[in-house]
């Protein structure tokens, strides 16, 4: 019985051994990999994985294979048939109306009547068609799918410009994000270290309790900001994951040079006519004149060559005599025949009329359209110079505001410790460099999100990447922690 106690009491100590290295493990498995992009790196990694740039691209592939589809429309066509039946032929006088394409002709031969036996037929052969001309009506089909392969071919340059601009601006917003939580916590410490100075003041009986009370309160608020702060830049990381096709793992984004000042220089407005949403518009604009231009050459006749040769069998003689067997399965009897046909559906100028109603008023839509676009870019791109223009103001005077809280601050620290002030006093000059420390930190990353969005304006993102790529990396951050 000891024995077995011992075993037991072994067992369950080896297992409070390996549970320490078990949990570990286990917590390192449910740990989400890591993966870091400068914003160059988010861009292209979007560009060449995101799925609305891959459907955008296979949209523009196929209609560039419906641009061979209206070419083969010049090819000849061939049409083949070969038929085989058993039955009586009862014959009388009088037509049918013909079918298309009619390659073997119908009942041939004398008419015998009363010969209701049943006997074997077989023929076969071949048409050859071929229009020489349609009065433009191909070139204007092959020209109307060009333009929807133009179309579409813009469309993939307005996706790409599309899915730029979101990770360009979310990667920002993590930098951003980031900053927020670094000016947060400096806060937080500096509000740690005077919630214990006060308490140490009431504790010898220096200041009062409510004093205490008081930077209790503060610091419990600046944590809560603090707790915030982490929260929203645990959900930038995730929205950016999740436009890169990464969702479930971390997203890191390394600073680079948006912490620092971007070079003063004055950038240019592009021609919005250029921008990718206006050139798609003037492109449907383009797609609908086309199809016009089909409708334009449909009321035209038909023009067509045909060639055909042909062979007949039958089981029943000229004399009305029926073969035995299967002899009328094969063929005894060989024609050709060649010409041209003119065809023309004289009533469609109705229907074609009525179309050409709807295309034009779809035009005259998608001009609106344009307009509205081109309305729309002048305010992104006005905007944007204006949000640049005020960035630009705020990052010469975040210093000033930051120099002068932490003076106040300082001072409002000396009074309190002196007995010259009150604690409302120090948490409002905390509550003023906290702020100061945070529009400090976001000052240089929001000129660089006004030039961003300045360049999305502009329909082009390769400017400000390839600005933000010659500049060295940021060594040294005006970390708001410095501060203190």
């Amino acid at each position: 019985m000891l024995t077995r106690n011992r075993n037991i009491v072994v067992t369950f100590a080896a297992l409070a051994l390996c549970l320490p290295g078990l949990t570990a493990r286990a917590q390192q498995t449910t740990t989400p990999a890591v993966r870091q992009f400068t914003v160059q790196q988010a861009v292209d990694y979007a560009l060449a994985n995101y799925p609305a740039v891959r459907a955008a691209l296979e949209q523009y592939n196929a209609a560039s294979a419906g641009v061979g589809l209206a070419e083969t429309n010049y090819l000849p066509r061939l049409d083949g048939a070969w038929q085989g039946d058993r039955g009586s032929r009862e014959s009388v006088l009088g037509v049918l109306l013909p079918q298309s394409p009619n390659i073997l002709t119908g009942t041939q031969g004398s008419v015998t009547p009363h010969s209701n036996r049943p006997f074997w037929t077989g023929g076969g052969g071949f048409l050859l068609s071929w229009e020489p001309f349609d009065f433009g009506y191909r070139r204007s089909e092959v020209r109307s799918a060009q333009a929807t392969a133009s179309r579409t071919q813009a469309q993939v340059v307005l996706t790409r410009l599309g899915v730029a601009t979101a990770v360009t601006e979310a990667s920002l917003a993590v930098l951003a994000s980031e900053q927020r939580v670094s000016a947060t916590l400096a806060d937080v410490d500096r509000r740690e270290v005077f919630a214990k100075s006060v308490h140490a003041l009431v504790d010898a009986h220096i200041r009062p309790g409510a004093d205490a009370s008081r930077a209790d309160a503060e610091l419990a608020a600046a944590r809560t900001r603090l707790i915030q702060a982490q929260q929203d830049s645990d959900v930038a990381g995730i929205t950016l994951a999740q436009m890169l096709g990464l969702a479930g793992m971390a997203v890191q984004v390394k600073p680079g040079p948006f912490l620092q000042l971007p070079p003063d220089e004055n950038w240019a407005t592009a021609q919005l006519a250029d921008h990718p949403a206006a050139v798609v518009q003037q492109r449907r604009v383009d797609e609908e004149k086309r199809r016009i231009s089909v409708l334009n050459h449909s009321y035209y006749p038909h023009f067509t060559t045909e060639s055909l040769i042909s062979a007949r069998g039958s089981s029943q003689t000229s004399t009305g005599a029926i073969k035995p067997g299967v002899y009328g399965l094969g063929f005894q009897a060989y024609n050709w025949e060649a010409g041209l046909t003119a065809q023309m559906d004289l009533t469609s100028i109705f229907s074609i009329r009525e179309r050409k109603k709807v295309e034009i008023a779809n035009q005259r839509r998608e001009e609106a359209v344009y307009a509205e676009t081109i309305q729309m870019l002048t305010s992104q791109q006005q905007t944007a110079l204006a949000e640049l223009d005020g960035a630009r103001r705020v990052a010469q005077n975040t210093p000033t505001e930051l120099a002068a809280s932490r003076q106040s601050e300082a001072q409002a620290l000396a009074r309190f410790h002196a007995g010259l002030g009150t604690i409302v006093d120090v948490a409002e000059a905390q509550s003023l460099l906290a702020q100061a420390e945070m529009d400090d930190s976001l000052a240089r990353l929001s000129i660089w999100r006004a030039l961003a969005g300045l360049a999305s304006a502009n329909g082009d993102l390769t400017p400000f990447l390839s600005t933000a790529n010659s500049m060295p990396a940021n060594v040294t951050t005006n970390s708001p922690a410095g501060g203190k």
